[in-house]
């Protein structure tokens, strides 16, 4: 009798088991990174975009800017950047919204930094260090949600951005039963970047 099969199923299951743990490991990693805080100074805060609704920040990216605006505001960043582009069905793009909130906030115009083309976070970064590599600004916060800023840190790392995280001290996730879908699909991602390996500069 062939052993064939037997070996195959055990293969499978090895497999299956191996990506369940590596999977695991990365929830645990995201869940553990987002109590990360910095208290080093940085010249900028990069604060990443989020939805706009109706020219208005949603609740999730509310956090993200008053938490950037509140670092500028104790003198731990300069200068702040709003990062994100135009999303289907807006007339603004998100980093625009975000300026025009720190600006209501008191923020000078000359402190505040945006792009528009952005879409998704690697570009959100890559976007933000062609920024600061054309202003001779060195280094940065990123602003995010908490469960972000592990795949945040990741990338930053990867394109060669000398960054320290600075997570929303406040979140629109407040329980486990809104945190648990973020939380699902920041592992995915942060899975899929692990698997990619790769390191890029920012600026060639």
């Amino acid at each position: 009798m062939s052993t064939e099969p037997t070996k195959l199923r055990t293969l499978f299951w090895l497999t299956a088991v191996g990506l369940i743990g590596f999977v695991g490991c990365s929830a645990i990693q995201i869940t553990r990174f987002s109590t990360e805080q910095s208290t080093a100074a940085a010249d900028v805060a990069i604060v990443l975009g989020a939805a706009v609704i109706d020219g208005e920040p949603s609740a999730v990216f509310e956090q993200r800017i008053a938490h950037g605006i509140y670092l500028h505001e104790t003198g731990q960043a300069h200068t702040l950047i709003f990062t994100g582009g135009i999303g289907e069905g807006d007339a603004l793009a998100e980093s625009e919204v975000g300026r025009n909130v720190a600006l209501a906030a008191g923020v000078p115009a000359g402190d505040i930094l945006i792009e528009t083309q952005s879409r998704i976070t690697q570009q959100n970064l890559r976007e933000a260090c062609r920024l600061m590599a054309e202003h001779q600004l060195e280094t940065a916060l990123i602003v995010s949600d908490p469960l972000h800023m592990k795949r945040s840190m990741t990338i930053a790392e990867n394109i060669g951005l000398s960054a320290e995280p600075s997570p929303t001290t406040t979140s629109a996730y407040k329980t486990w039963r809104s945190k648990t879908p973020s939380l699902i699909y920041e592992t995915f991602f942060f899975t899929l970047q692990k698997l990619k390996f790769s390191h890029s500069a920012c600026v060639n």
